[in-house]
């Protein structure tokens, strides 16, 4: 029997993976449902796969062709196909943001079908079942859990990372993997808002707008465009969470952002003014940014909000461009693993066979999904991850 520790996304792929290979498989899942990052992502409509792959966009500090090797091994027309075909759960792309999501908008249609598909094949699930240590035993191994030992031929390793404990991530994957003998690249919160110690934009929170953002620490440089968010503790948004990992690792990163496709050359000429009727600073600002925002920048830049076109001091009009192209974001911290939304880090991608996922130190355990050192960005891009490594490893397993 095959046995699968972790009833989220990686590991019911891996489940069905198996079982579709004719395996005997069990499920534990320490929740009493299982699939609940499944649930809460996207909103609650789950953004199920990119319409593109991005591979040059994931982090790793394992070698970057392992993880490469390990998303080619299920292209994502592929995975499109697997979730309208198999699970006939259509999907719609969102064309503003390159993202596929459920044509109900409802991530319940889509843990559901997950779970419906693994039983069909008469794969067994145990809800609020934990696992509590696992032995090696002659060719197979003793999965100990809250409900008893348990024998397996195989197992899988699903169990997540530490990201957005609540729906039951704790590490006990990686604790277990590393007790185990595996390395285990130090693990840290990726894809998190950051926060500001006194809170300096707080009057801006709920303000949003499109921008790219650029953060650096050493020689670790990383841009992103999208959406970005004010909050009441520092900021979120697409844009901000896809450079967050830089801030996490590195205290001394330089975040920089551009409010506007505008570049300097065109802010010079709309608050030139072009010889046209002299228009308020502050309404030009607010043709391309947020009133909120626009004001806030000209306070700091030292603009008087009835400065005009044209009437601009060097000095001014310097500070103001500065900070409309590469503002220097105030940041102090970050909102950590609670709000994570991958885990950074995790197990070595060199601790596994590339083709099956199986441990090179154990045989007969295999390891998938966001115990693998690897995370990609926010676009279900990781959901991807998760499903090819979920089904890689069960493949793996049923050989």
């Amino acid at each position: 029997m095959i046995v699968v520790v972790g009833g989220g996304a990686a590991g019911l792929m891996a489940a069905i993976a198996a079982a579709e290979a004719s395996r005997q498989v069990l499920v534990i899942e320490r929740t009493s449902d299982g699939g609940r990052k499944i649930l809460t992502s996207g909103g609650g409509r789950c953004n199920v796969l990119p319409s593109q792959p991005a591979p040059e966009r994931f982090v790793t500090d394992s070698a970057p062709h392992l993880m490469r090797g390990m998303l080619r091994s299920w292209p994502l027309s592929h995975q499109r196909a697997f979730f309208e075909d198999d699970l006939q759960v259509p999907l719609a792309l969102e064309a503003e943001t390159g993202k596929l999501f459920p044509v109900s908008n409802r991530a319940r249609d889509v843990r559901d079908a997950l779970v419906h598909r693994a039983r069909s094949l008469n794969v067994t699930v145990q809800f609020e079942t934990s696992l509590t240590a696992l032995e090696p035993a002659g060719d197979g191994w003793v999965v100990q859990t809250s409900r008893g030992p348990l024998s397996a031929s195989r197992v899988i390793l699903a169990t997540g990372g530490l990201s957005v404990p609540a729906t039951g991530s704790d590490g006990t994957g990686l604790a277990l993997a590393e007790s185990l003998g595996h390395r285990v690249n130090s693990v840290y919160p990726a894809l998190t808002p950051l926060t500001t110690t006194p809170a300096v934009h707080a009057s801006l929170s709920g303000v949003s707008l499109t921008v790219r953002v650029r953060a650096r620490a050493g020689k670790t440089t990383t841009e992103s465009t999208g959406g970005f968010l004010f909050t009441h503790r520092g900021y979120s948004g697409p844009a901000i969470l896809d450079v967050s990992h830089v801030a996490a690792r590195h205290r001394d990163a330089v975040i920089r952002v551009q409010w506007a496709a505008t570049d300097a050359v065109e802010w010079e000429r709309l608050c030139a003014g072009n010889g046209g009727r002299r228009a308020l600073i502050s309404t030009v600002l607010a043709t391309r940014l947020p009133q909120r925002l626009a004001f806030q920048l000209m306070e700091e830049a030292g603009v008087p909000l009835e400065r005009r076109t044209g009437e601009l001091r060097r000095t001014e009009r310097v500070a103001l461009i500065d900070r409309l192209i590469s503002y220097p974001l105030p940041w102090t911290g970050d909102e950590g693993f609670k709000k994570a939304e991958v885990t950074g880090g995790g197990v070595a991608l060199e601790e596994v066979d590339p083709n099956t996922l199986e441990s090179r130190t154990h045989r007969g355990l295999f390891l998938c999904g966001e115990m693998l050192d690897a995370f990609g960005p926010i676009g279900g891009h990781n959901f991807a991850w998760a499903w090819a490594t979920g089904r890689l490893a069960g493949l793996g397993a049923s050989r």
